[in-house]
């Protein structure tokens, strides 16, 4: 999301870390051109202003001018206040009211409310175990509540049987009603949008959470719409009442402005963020790994994250069995092609990486993408078991039938299988050196004459 943002401060700060000392006026230069970055990132006015001169009140201190490295101390100050603005903490969903729990889902039609509605139903049930009640309050777009129970039906959540004709008022009124009568922790009112906000829409939706009384109300915004992202969520705060944010499309091509300046102009946190449009697609918001991206410095601790909750532990333990006694079949890497897509494919992971902004134009130029992965899949699933475990025997005529099938070229197919030798050698070095081994020559011992190539070099 923040793609261009990142790559203009990227320029500034290099230019900062060079200077051995930090005039006042090289620091005012450098935030001028923070400012303007952050407007063409379409942050919110008001916010760039305080957020330049917050930062320039810090920045022109003795304390920077004096420090060992100015343009490192600079750029600490960036993010600090960047984790600030972003709000700090990380705030979950609460629930700790009577069960079940009212929560009312706002927001313009096409922001993505009903499927953000059936993502957020999955994570409760998955995560926090909760028996989850879904209901369409959306009376005016057409085949609305039909979408939300397709959706549930897709996620194993139960929604609110429809009844034609009846209004968003008593369609809330009997959802809470069997959300008490049959047990239910949680029931989420999924309201209707319009194109824009208007009298009748914030009517309707003011009525319900004066019937309901929601301990969430949640309005969900959509990042590509950038500075009218902001004015909906100041509108829906001032008449509703708001206790969060969810920001979605949050992996298209936005600028970040919106989440920049959302929880400054609302006060209210961004409490998630939808990554895609799969059902499992939501993250958490933590401000300070989200200042990390946008400084390029990378969000490690997301990237560990999505591995723990993705990766199969008994499939892991039976692949590093199989690495122990350096065996590492084409079944074992195409297990490892499916674990990569499952963390989001290679551009998800990349964005997560440190100082990868600054290498992305030659990331483009290798062609690293997550087309390569599903092309690699095709190839392995075009061959028979028996090519599978041993490769050995792809002759001439073999790589071409499996290139056919696949709908790729034999060049591929032979790419793939150097790659799968590469990485069976790496695992027949690490039997042979041991632990001990690695430990004292590290990773050059496993390298190639010392030299480097990766699992997708080309």
């Amino acid at each position: 999301m923040f793609d261009s943002l990142t790559t203009r401060l990227g320029d500034v700060f290099d230019r900062l870390r060079k200077r051995g000392a930090l005039s006042e006026a090289d620091v005012t230069a450098a935030l001028r051109e923070v400012r303007v970055a952050l407007l063409e990132a379409d942050v919110a006015l008001p916010v760039v202003k305080d957020f330049v001169n917050a930062v320039k009140d810090k920045a022109i201190g003795q304390d920077v001018v004096r420090s060992v490295s100015p343009g490192q101390m600079v750029i600490k100050i960036v993010h600090d206040h960047l984790v600030e603005v972003l709000g700090s903490d990380a705030v979950e969903l609460s629930f700790a009211s009577v069960p079940p729990v009212p929560v009312l889902m706002v927001g313009l039609q096409g922001s993505g409310k009903t499927t953000t509605s059936a993502k957020i139903a999955l994570r409760l049930k998955n995560r926090d175990k909760k028996k989850v009640l879904l209901a369409s309050l959306d009376v005016h777009r057409p085949a609305a509540q039909e979408q939300l129970a397709i959706l549930g039906r897709q996620a194993g959540i139960d929604t609110l049987p429809i009844v034609a004709g009846e209004k968003p008022i008593a369609i809330a009124e009997r959802a809470m009603k069997m959300g008490r009568l049959e047990g239910y922790d949680v029931v989420m009112l999924d309201t209707a949008g319009r194109l824009h906000i208007d009298e009748a829409l914030m009517m309707e939706v003011a009525a319900v959470r004066d019937l309901v009384k929601p301990h969430e109300t949640l309005l969900v915004a959509d990042a590509m719409t950038g500075q009218d992202a902001v004015t909906v969520g100041k509108a829906f705060n001032e008449r509703i009442g708001l206790t969060g944010i969810v920001l979605t499309r949050v992996d298209g091509d936005a600028r970040g402005g919106a989440a920049l300046s959302m929880r400054a102009v609302t006060g209210k946190p961004i409490k998630l963020l939808g990554m895609g449009e799969k059902l499992d697609a939501l993250e958490t918001f933590h401000p300070d790994r989200i200042a990390g991206r946008i400084l390029g410095m990378g969000d490690v601790v997301s990237l560990v994250e999505k591995a723990a909750e993705t990766i199969d532990q008994e499939e892991a333990a039976k692949l590093a069995a199989k690495m122990e006694k350096g065996n590492f079949d084409l079944d074992d890497l195409a297990a490892q092609l499916k674990q990569l897509r499952k963390m989001g494919g290679m551009s998800g992971m990349l964005g997560m990486l440190p100082g990868i902004g600054k290498i992305k134009k030659q990331l483009s130029e290798a062609n690293i993408d997550d087309r390569i992965i599903k092309r690699q899949e095709a190839i392995i699933s075009s061959m028979t078991k028996a090519e599978r475990k041993n490769p050995k025997i792809l002759n001439g005529s073999r790589r071409r039938r499996i290139a056919a099938g696949s709908g790729t070229s034999v060049q591929d197919v032979n790419k793939l299988l150097k790659q799968h030798q590469d990485m069976a050698t790496m695992m027949k070095k690490v039997q042979k050196l041991g632990k001990k081994g690695i430990m004292r020559q590290g990773l050059a011992g496993l390298l190639p004459g010392g030299g480097g190539g990766g699992p997708f070099r080309h």
